[in-house]
């Protein structure tokens, strides 16, 4: 049986990003991250997360991120987030959010819950505090 390699190819590259609903000028794009969890945080971190603070919320938002999630792996003690930017400028809203003060103040509760997977990194202030993941599939 031969290989259809077009189809292959199609099935096998990420699919272009889709347009919001809400903003038919905006791309979503998904986002996939992954962190180590301390183990003795755990839960502690469930806590927290089991109440975000209002103000962390509306900054998330209001930075055009949406339909995020963050799961855990007791097993592996890891953390994978997901999430859907429907911006248009990626780098000023992440930027808004780094420049937010209670933003930062809940980064300082729970990066130290974390351990990066990132060699150098220092905390989610600095960015490149969680690895990025690649998307290599998507169905909607």
């Amino acid at each position: 049986m031969g290989t259809n390699t077009p189809l292959l190819t199609s099935l096998l590259s990420p699919p272009p990003p889709t347009m919001s609903s809400t903003d038919s000028a905006a791309r979503v794009r998904r986002f996939g991250q992954a962190i180590r969890l301390r183990p003795e945080s755990a839960a502690e971190y469930i806590r927290v997360h089991a109440a975000v603070w209002p103000g962390v919320l509306a900054r998330i938002t209001a930075c055009n991120i949406h339909d995020y999630s963050i799961f855990y792996d007791e097993g592996l003690g890891l953390l994978f987030a997901s999430y859907k930017y429907t911006g248009t400028n990626f780098d000023a809203d992440m930027k808004k959010m780094a420049e937010d003060e209670e933003t930062k103040r809940w980064w300082k509760v729970t990066d130290g819950m974390q351990e990066s997977l990132n060699e150098g990194a220092t905390g989610s202030e600095g960015g490149g505090w969680w690895r990025e993941m690649k998307e290599v599939f998507y169905f909607a």
